[in-house]
């Protein structure tokens, strides 16, 4: 066999798994990781309502460390009891009613490398009230510095204060999905 050929035998099955994607495995209450986000973002938005009767509102916030370095940082997928609900980039936040009861929700890094997926998913469980408005935050943060930090994130509930303010301070982010 000639040594051309031989090389390229050798090396096919190696191509093929390169070229497959991974699909990243992701927690019950996140979604489908096919499902994406391309997310814009919009300031001066009036405060959220308050509830419908009958309903509680989650208002989902984003943050990261540092706004001028947004390019760096994916959208942030939120979902809720297994279906994502939206997304958000940068410093912003969005809202979604919901009825009361057991809320299963997660947080998920878009479109990061595989290796590291597993480390910027954060899952949290709550039962929502009707009436009542719920926070949860979305953090990317930096531990260390000088070109040699680790980068962190998860998933946090907000107290009112804290939420409100973010509310204030953000912008409002809006979505399509590609999928």
């Amino acid at each position: 066999m000639k040594p051309a050929i031989f090389v390229v035998l050798l090396c096919a099955p190696l191509l093929a798994t390169m070229q497959a994607p991974a699909k990243t495995i992701l927690p019950d209450s996140c979604g489908d990781d096919s499902v994406k986000f391309d997310v814009k973002t919009e300031k001066d938005q009036p405060a959220p309502a308050l509830p419908a009767e009958g309903k509680a509102l989650i208002v989902f916030v984003g943050t990261v460390p540092y706004e001028s370095a947004l390019a760096k940082f994916p959208a942030i997928r939120f979902g809720v009891n297994g279906t994502w609900v939206g997304a958000n980039k940068g410093n912003s936040y969005f809202t979604l009613p919901v009825d009361p009861g057991v809320q299963n929700v997660c947080v998920s890094a878009q479109g990061v490398m595989r290796g590291m997926a597993k480390d910027l998913v954060d899952m949290q469980t709550f039962t929502a009230e009707p009436g009542k408005v719920y926070y949860y935050e979305a953090r990317f943060g930096m531990i260390g510095g000088n070109g040699g930090g680790v980068l962190t994130f998860g998933l946090a509930p907000l107290n009112e204060n804290e939420g409100k303010y973010r509310v204030k301070a953000w912008k409002l982010a809006t979505w399509k999905t590609n999928k």
